[in-house]
């Protein structure tokens, strides 16, 4: 049973909607829009919204969307078939209307769809009756029932694979006395068990006979004759060094060079080739703490458009206009064939960045669904189209549905008197107390007090480092440039501690002492490693922090992945609250490290939709960044 099933355009405009069980649609069909459409995350064409299980179809010819939903505890078969047929004659039936693409045609044009709908329901749910459920084969319907009892019997002494191979041996090629090849289809008299003869019927003209006679001294001289052509093979000498090339008569080779393809040596030493050219490190030191904008042409694209301006020597002037018009697509719809050679290219190339292999395929996945039924412009080519729609689809995975902004949210709690709390989180060895010390730096540059917790109470070595960067931070800043106030504290309990109770007292401490941020450090932890996920939960669910930052590394690719599911996973299945605080965002660290490898940042905000709300670009308390977008994706982009 359907709860509900609507036709909207891609403006927004609804129009028709048919209501079964549910009430109301609007509430999933816009978790839908803001989770899948909005960010560009159509590589499924199934969604999950509380009960309910959403499935759509994009029409991108006439900018169309088809949504049906059901209970996801129903296995419904029909619906697809339900979805293609209801969309076909949607579009064929009100072809005139939706050509017209003006937002008042629209809202003018009355869509009677109601009884063709229900008659398509009718004939999807009879046709899921009617297929009979599968049966088990019997034995009485097998090939071996069919064969016959004296077939299975094999006698002694009798060797039927023998007999085949030599059945198989005798129809072979065989060689004539003058070295040409005669083939024989007909069967023998002698083998087929008749007597040859005028008494059977059976007359042979003389060209017979002698083709025969020659059959019968190839099949007894015939093995000698090769195993003497053999040996004289083996016998001849083989000459060493590299043969003269040959030359054809026809070839049309003027210059007669030497195809030699081996290394080219200098004295004896092979020569070695000029290094390539250096790749430009991306680098945020641009202003404003974003990322310097990249170089997005792509070697791939010069060398098309050189070919296509070279004049060919053999075509002419007629071929070269040709080989310019090649690839165009001159006003036709592109479907799954024309971008195929085009995804699997972008999807290899995704990978090579660093980019998860999933998340590659779900992400060319998407801009095929987007760019399917599409009709193209007539200088328009398909390579450079699914280039722009990808590009277009992860800047807009790379922008957050909700935008971390910590000093307008540290202000806020200012005003309730309540210090804003940050607990980080991650892996082992990502750098999670160094961009700590870097956070920690960025906030007293913008006036705030903060009081780092030392909850990493496992790792030897972990407060002692994090009492480096508090007097280092403390010296950059120190009370007397404040009026007296210390800006930055540590709040340590040593060794062995429990970790959600040194939180909880650091947050009273703060309060009390009137700090505006905690910054709680937590100790690093596999995603696999379950008495220790349950403790971090523990953290998080006691001290309810204000922003919970996921910190990893932008080496990884598959990885990363994997990581962030398993924390949002043991976040949720620890957490004793209701409703569990999950990742809010995400600290990129070494970006200074991986050249034009950016792919982590591409798998780490697909995963989970959210932002990444500070990039580490070095060493120092200088080198973070905010995350650029555009400069990413021309990074990604670029060959």
């Amino acid at each position: 049973m359907l709860d509900f099933f609507t036709i909207f355009s891609k403006g927004g405009l609804v129009l028709w909607c048919f209501q079964g069980v549910s009430d109301s649609c609007t509430g999933p069909v816009n978790a839908l829009i803001r989770s899948v459409l909005l960010q560009e995350r159509g590589g499924n064409n199934s969604f999950t919204h509380e009960a309910l299980t959403l499935k759509y179809k994009l029409d991108n010819q006439f900018e169309l969307v088809f949504v049906v939903g059901f209970q996801k505890i129903l296995t419904l078969t029909y619906v697809d078939k339900l979805i293609d047929d209801v969309h076909r004659l949607f579009r064929d039936k009100y072809r005139t209307e939706i050509q017209q693409q003006s937002a008042l045609s629209l809202l003018n044009g009355t869509f009677d769809f109601q009884n063709d709908f229900l008659q398509l329901l009718r004939e999807a749910e009879e046709s899921s009756k009617i297929r009979a459920p599968t049966t088990m084969k019997k034995f009485e319907d097998s090939e071996k029932a069919k064969k016959p009892v004296r077939s299975m019997i094999e006698t002694r002494g009798e060797k039927p694979k023998e007999k085949a191979k030599n059945s198989k041996k005798k129809g072979a090629k065989k060689e004539s006395s003058d070295g040409s090849l005669a083939t024989s289809k007909a069967v023998p008299a002698e083998k087929s068990g008749l007597p040859v003869g005028p008494e059977n019927g059976v007359e042979l003209s003389k060209e017979e006979l002698i083709r025969r006679k020659r059959e019968e001294f190839i099949q007894k001289h015939g093995r000698g004759l090769e195993k003497s052509s053999k040996s004289t093979k083996s016998d001849a000498p083989k000459e060493k060094g590299k043969k003269a090339p040959r030359v054809w008569a026809l070839g049309g080779c003027a210059n007669k060079e030497v195809l030699d393809y081996s290394t080219p040596t200098t004295n004896g030493a092979p020569e070695v080739a000029p290094p390539p050219e250096d790749i430009n490190l991306i680098r945020g030191t641009g202003p404003g703490g974003q990322l310097q904008d990249l170089d997005c042409s792509s070697s791939d694209d010069e060398v098309t458009t050189q070919n296509a301006t070279k004049p060919s020597a053999t075509k002419g002037t007629l071929g070269g206009m040709f080989g310019m018009l090649k690839g165009l697509v001159g006003s036709k719809s592109l479907s799954r064939e024309d971008m195929e050679s085009v995804l699997d290219k972008m999807r290899d190339h995704l990978i090579a960045k660093n980019v998860a292999a999933d998340i590659a395929v779900q992400l060319c996945e998407s801009v095929a669904n987007k760019l399917e039924g599409k009709v193209m412009g007539t200088f328009s080519t398909v390579t450079s189209t699914v280039k722009q729609a990808l590009q277009e689809s992860l800047v807009q995975i790379l922008q957050p549905q909700r935008r971390v902004d910590m000093l307008r949210d540290i202000m806020d709690a200012q005003r309730h008197q309540r210090p804003y709390v940050v607990t980080f989180c991650g892996v082992n060895g990502v750098g999670k107390s160094t961009n700590l010390a870097k956070i920690s730096f960025w906030l007293l540059e913008n006036g705030f007090s903060v009081l780092i917790a030392a909850c990493d109470t496992f790792r030897a070595g972990a407060v002692e480092q994090l009492r480096t960067h508090t007097r280092r931070l403390s010296a950059l800043h120190p009370p007397e440039n404040h009026g007296g106030r210390t800006m930055v504290q540590l709040f340590e309990k040593g060794y062995g501690k429990d970790a959600a109770g040194i939180a909880m007292e650091a947050i009273a401490f703060a309060r009390n002492q009137g700090f505006d941020v905690v910054l709680v450090d937590t100790a690093g932890r596999m995603q696999d490693n379950a008495p220790l996920m349950t403790a971090l939960a523990k953290l998080i669910t006691v001290n309810t922090p204000d922003l919970v930052l996921f910190v990893g590394e932008a080496l990884v690719g598959n990885e990363a992945v994997d990581q962030l599911v398993k924390f949002n996973r043991a976040l949720a299945d620890h957490s004793m609250a209701q409703t569990p605080r999950l990742i809010d965002g995400i600290v990129l660290t070494k970006f200074d490290t991986i050249d034009d490898k950016v792919g982590a940042a591409i798998s780490m905000t697909y995963i989970t939709s959210k932002p990444i709300v500070f990039v580490g670009t070095g060493q120092t308390y200088c080198d973070l960044r905010s995350l650029n977008a555009k400069a990413v994706v021309a990074a990604l982009m670029k060959a």
